[in-house]
């Protein structure tokens, strides 16, 4: 499995980046992180428990940090296949429903998900200078979000998956995410022997990358849980934790 870890920014904020990808395709790409230890949370979850003055001061924060972006477009997340294509940057920051993808052409959008386990999937066309950017949990991997997206790139942008070149990012690792039997048949793996199984859903979405034809996929060896000093995780911490964001855009 070829792998990339994200790397830390400097700065006041926790902004992690993807190494290497500013430089070689013109974008910014990345995810934030829990924060400094003996700070508040940098929680940017918008349907948590947290008021609603702090989660948008962090957000204003966070959108500051992209001057050269002034669009940005979230989506509530609905566990899906659903990739929405965005023509222009108009700006703003557009909060839309029911999708767990997005996919662009526009320079100065940022495309943006959130994530606390489940898997940030980063797409760029580079001949093309189109990208996407997916929010896969189990349920995403199983019913083909990452298909669904190379679909959007090709109709879009007429991007072959071949010339595309992808990352599945900071999220849960295998040995920490125990599943049962239908989590492991609904993404086609195997349930031999007595469960409860342990699922690596960055390995099944490299695996579903080299099936769609996609010759560049790498994966973070990043885990939430076991990072939950620098991250958030749901499962690490019963379903209380905040949300980090994953972030994409064409400079």
């Amino acid at each position: 499995m070829s792998t990339i870890d994200e790397r830390p920014l400097p700065g006041p904020l926790p902004l992690w980046e993807l190494p290497g990808w500013g430089e070689r395709f013109g974008v910014v790409a990345g995810i934030t992180g829990r924060g400094t230890s003996g700070e508040p949370p940098f929680d940017l979850g918008l349907w948590g428990r947290q008021p609603v003055g702090e989660a948008m001061g962090r957000w204003r924060r966070f959108l500051a940090a992209f001057p050269d972006f002034p669009a940005a477009t979230l989506a509530h997340q609905v566990h899906g296949n659903r990739v929405l294509w965005h023509a222009d940057s108009q700006a703003g920051w557009t909060l839309l429903e029911g999708a767990d993808g997005h996919a662009t052409r526009s320079v100065g959008r940022l495309l943006l998900v959130t994530v606390a386990d489940c898997v940030p999937v980063y797409l760029i066309a580079p001949r093309q200078r189109a990208i996407a950017l997916l929010h896969a949990g189990w349920r995403g991997t199983a019913t083909g979000i990452l298909a669904e997206g190379v679909r959007r790139l090709a109709e879009q942008a007429g991007a072959a998956p071949g010339e595309l070149v992808g990352h599945a990012g900071v999220a849960i690792s295998g040995p920490c995410y125990e599943v049962g039997a239908e989590v492991m048949s609904g993404v086609g793996r195997p349930t031999g022997g007595q469960g409860p199984w342990h699922l690596d859903i960055r390995s099944v979405l490299q695996q579903q990358a080299e099936d769609i034809g996609i010759k560049d996929f790498t994966a973070s060896t990043v885990c939430t849980f076991r990072g939950r000093d620098e991250f958030f995780s749901h499962r690490g911490s019963g379903g209380k934790d905040g949300r980090m964001v994953a972030y994409l855009g064409l400079r």
